[in-house]
């Protein structure tokens, strides 16, 4: 059986995830449609929680389909505003500012 996570696919996500420009975000699904597996946007998930282990990438630039940022990860929020982001409020960007897509 093949193993659906291998190096190339993480590195697939990660270079779409490097493209996000600051101060605006992608989805996970936007991040699975743009490496032609629309279905994964939880593989898309998985891969950046495990980013760290790969170089620096700006993770926190990706939220979910309703623009919420993780749960438990503070300072995601934080480099969101440093980069000019615009909040909905304490846990979500605001969809219609400055979306990747």
């Amino acid at each position: 059986m093949k193993k659906i996570l291998d190096e190339r696919l993480i590195y697939e996500i990660l270079s779409v995830v490097e493209e996000i420009p600051q101060g605006s975000v992608a989805t996970y699904g936007q991040i699975a449609r743009l490496i032609g597996r629309e279905k994964n946007a939880r593989l898309v998930g998985r891969v950046l929680g495990m980013a760290e282990y790969y170089g620096s990438y700006p993770c926190h630039r990706v939220v979910n389909h309703a623009g919420r940022l993780v749960p438990g990860w503070n300072e995601q929020r934080q480099l969101l505003l440093e980069e000019g982001a615009i909040l909905k409020d304490e846990s979500h960007f605001w969809a219609d500012s400055h979306t990747m897509l």
